[in-house]
């Protein structure tokens, strides 16, 4: 299964960016194997509407989940369409957060 999380580099050890529609990058890993690839969040810089362009991003990557600091409003709508669970409230670096998901 393939889990997104909003990260501040573009690696396993990056801290979690908090900020899901403004994160630095998106680290989407395969939980199977831990194979990732990291993307530059193009969403970053817009005046308005990040979070939602954010969502549809991450949903495009094939991504079931999202582990994140805090999402907005419009942009849980808009993942909960595309059947993307959110997970708010996490910190530390990816590979803790993807552990503690692993661990339920």
């Amino acid at each position: 299964m393939k889990i997104a999380v909003s990260s501040s580099g573009n690696n396993l050890d990056s801290q979690i960016d908090p900020r899901f529609g403004r994160c630095a990058y998106f680290v989407i890993v395969d939980t199977e194997n831990m194979n990732f690839e990291a993307f530059d969040n193009e969403s970053i810089a817009l005046g308005g509407g990040a979070g939602i362009q954010a969502a549809q991003f991450v949903a495009s990557k094939g991504a079931k989940a999202i582990l994140t600091g805090n999402v907005g409003p419009n942009a849980v709508k808009t993942l909960g369409a595309a059947g993307v669970e959110v997970f708010v409230g996490q910190n530390g670096t990816v590979r803790e957060a993807l552990e503690r998901y692993r661990n339920g």
